[in-house]
Formats: structure tokens, sequence, C-alpha cells
């Protein structure tokens, strides 16, 4: 199905919320602006005072204590008020945004390929949870990032790599430091043959043998954009492999999707909708003294960006998703079975693409340079 995709490549990064990198850009469900052109969107703050969001400074090294665990997002959720974001940290971090002249490529890339406006990450909990959605479309009870148990098994249903294998399609996952289907430790073994560094992954999309389906686990400590990291520098990281991709041979029938694994802590203004629970395995919490929730609603909302040839120019898609579209895009293209309720339900991500007409952009089109070049 789709003969105009063949090769599915997903980047994953850390921790921002669509506000917090593209309330600003204009196009899309962004901060409301004021007659200044500034944010009037607010949180409270411990005492009641309303604090405005606000422009980061770079290199941004936020105070300690913004959270996106499990109880800090269903505070900062507040049943859809949206307002908890500054009292569950200790400074006025998670009100702060980025904007075009921080974030020039990435910004480039929405206005010219599009951006989703209603991607939400899967739970309202932190990184490990909302990863294992995108493998296995369930995050099997865990909410924590804690480090997975060496015998810690794969939910029964599986996760998507045994149905890409089962059903003889080509998939890799290349990565910095840990590969991805490290999440679950027998992983590394079973799936050795799949797991390549990140240099592979330039030198296949230089020769054009990326196989079908390549997930990237980015660089963790600097490149990863996690909420203590220095933005430009994973931006350039991501540009670097956008360009890989846009100029190897392969790039005519291929899809890129750069994603963000959840909110970080950072403000957004649009509440998480429910969501179709994946599987009768509830979050591993104890109420009390954990905030009450389960895995039927979506965690935050987290920015999207689709690049293809054949991508909608500028288009805003808010089509709802979540990261089992993804696992829904390889389904849907390769006649997979679905792993869990959650991605039988999903909306693939065909919405970012114009699939019945000639590619857009077949010749790459130019794009603003990152501030910080793409670094070897």
């Amino acid at each position: 199905m789709v003969p105009q995709i063949s090769n599915v490549v997903v980047l994953m990064k850390e921790n921002h919320t669509y506000d917090n990198y593209f309330g600003m850009l204009e196009v899309g469900d962004g901060f409301t602006l004021g007659k200044d052109g500034l944010p009037l969107n607010s949180n409270p703050d411990k005492e009641g005072k309303p604090v405005r969001a606000h422009h980061l400074s770079l290199p941004f090294n936020p105070p300690l204590g913004l959270s996106q665990t499990w109880d800090s997002s269903h505070r900062q959720w507040n049943g859809g008020a949206m307002d908890g974001f500054v009292t569950t940290t200790a400074s006025h971090a998670p009100m702060g945004y980025l904007d075009g002249n921080d974030l020039p490529w990435y910004y480039g890339v929405a206005r010219t390929f599009g951006i989703g406006d209603r991607y939400f990450a899967s739970c309202l909990a932190q990184t490990f949870p909302n990863r294992r959605f995108v493998q296995a479309g369930t995050a099997y009870g865990l909410v924590s990032t804690t480090l997975p148990s060496p015998f810690a098994k794969p939910p029964p249903t599986g996760l998507i790599w045994h149905h890409l294998d089962r059903n003889h399609v080509g998939w890799a996952n290349y990565f910095a430091e840990v590969p991805e289907v490290g999440l679950w430790p027998r992983n590394l073994l079973h799936y050795h043959d799949h797991l390549h560094p990140m240099e592979e992954f330039f030198a296949d999309c230089h020769r054009g043998s990326l196989p079908p389906v390549s997930l990237i686990t980015t660089e963790f400590l600097v490149a990863s954009e996690g909420e203590t990291q220095d933005d430009q520098i994973g931006e350039a990281f991501t540009a670097k492999v956008a360009e890989a991709v846009m100029n190897g041979p392969q790039w005519p029938h291929s899809m890129l999707v750069i994603v963000f694994d959840e909110g970080g802590g950072f403000y957004d203004h649009v509440p998480p909708p429910p969501a179709v629970p994946p599987d009768d395995v509830p979050p591993d919490i104890r109420v009390p003294p954990d905030q009450p929730g389960g895995y039927d609603r979506y965690g935050f909302r987290v920015p999207c960006l689709v690049l293809s040839p054949y991508s909608k120019p500028g288009h805003v898609s808010s089509v709802v998703y979540d990261h089992t579209s993804i696992l829904a895009t390889i389904e849907h293209k390769w006649n997979l079975p679905a792993l869990t309720r959650r991605d039988a339900a999903a909306a693939p991500l065909w919405d970012f693409l114009d699939l019945e007409s000639p590619p857009r952009f077949l010749t790459p089109p130019p794009l603003p340079r990152p501030v910080i070049e793409p670094f070897d």
C-alpha cells in the first residue's frame, strides 16, 4: 500500500512541547498574541500571580526542577485547565519559549514542509514510557524513566520489529550510544543484526541502502534536545540527519518523521484529549501518593515535522496523532496487524502528504541554516 513511499525514517528527540518550540510560528495553534506581538498565555505561580510566556535566552540552562514525571504531568494538566506548569517547578522556566530566530532550521522546515499541531505524546509521563509506545503501542505499565530490568520482557502482543521481521520487511535502529530497542535489554542480543552506529546511517543514506524502516536514537547528552541542553546543537544534528536523507538516492520515495517524545515540563495550552487504552495493563502507580490516571489520555502536544517529496507545502495537519500513529503508518504501508488497541485506532500520518499529485519536493528545497552548522 502507498507505493509512493518505500522508506520511513523516524527521528525522535527529547522533551519539548509544541508551544515551547512552535508557539510563535504564526501558523497552526500556537500562542495567543497581544498587540505587541508577544504571548498573552500565562500560568499562576504558587502565590497565584500570573507568569506570562516569555522568550528564553540561549544556550538555555534552566534551574533545577523542570519536571515531566507522572505526578507532575497530571498536576500540570489539572483536569484540562493546563495551569499547573509553574507550580510543579522551582522556577518560571516552564513558560519559556524559543522562536524562529533561535531555531531557524526547524521553523523553515515547518513553513516549507508543514507541521502537525495536534500531535500528542502517548501518555502523561516521562521519556521511557512514551518511547515504549513507539515500539510496542503500549507502555506496558511503565510510568517513569528508570533503567529497565535486564529480565524485562516485551508485552505479549510483541513489538513492531517482530512483525517487520516476520513479514520480511527490513529495518534498522541506528544509534549514537544505546539503541532504542534496549528499552527491553534482551532485545540487544535478539536484534543485534539490526543495530548500527550513527555513522552507518549517513553512509547508508549516501549509498541508497537504507532499509524500509529506520529508527534513529540520537546522541543523548548533547544533541537530544533534553530540557537542560543547548537546543541549537540538537537542531544542528537533526538538520544533518534530514540533509542526509534528502540528498540520498532514496529521497524520491522517503518519509522522514521528526518528533519529540514528551513535553519535558514545558507549558502547552492545548489539553490532551482522551485516548484509547492500549491494553488492560494499568500504570504502575499507587494512589495515593501518586496522582490518579491511566493510559486513557494522551500526553502533552509535541512538535511533529514530516519531510517527504510528497509533503503538502506549508500544511498544518490538525489530525489527532500520537506516537502510535508512527506504528499505524508502518502497519498501513506494509499491511501489518496492529499491536494494541491504541495503534489500531491511531491515524496514520498520511494527512501530511499529497499522494494524489506529483511530488512537490522531488528536488530538496532550500532551507534556512541552523545557527550552529551541522557537525561530524
